[in-house]
């Protein structure tokens, strides 16, 4: 189980995801074929945390949904 972010490309936008296959899910993003994340095309993988445990990656996704998680993924992405 993996839990992802994605960023718009087109306005910096942040989305948060849980999913088995992030290739696939990645590649629906970027089609359009999630209503809400089609407006904000083409978007880019950011980040991904793979989980052996479905409750603690839920938990993963809830968290970043916070503002507390956007702070965390904010930092995340400057230390890369």
């Amino acid at each position: 189980m993996y839990v992802y972010v994605i960023q718009s490309k087109k306005n910096n936008r942040f989305y948060v995801g849980l999913t088995e296959n992030v290739k696939l899910r990645f590649q629906q993003h970027n089609r359009g074929e999630n209503r809400s994340t089609k407006a904000y095309r083409p978007w880019e993988l950011v980040i991904k945390e793979e989980y052996t445990n479905k409750g603690v990656a839920l938990k993963r996704e809830r968290f970043l949904k916070t503002g507390k998680g956007r702070e965390v993924i904010k930092n995340l992405l400057i230390k890369k």
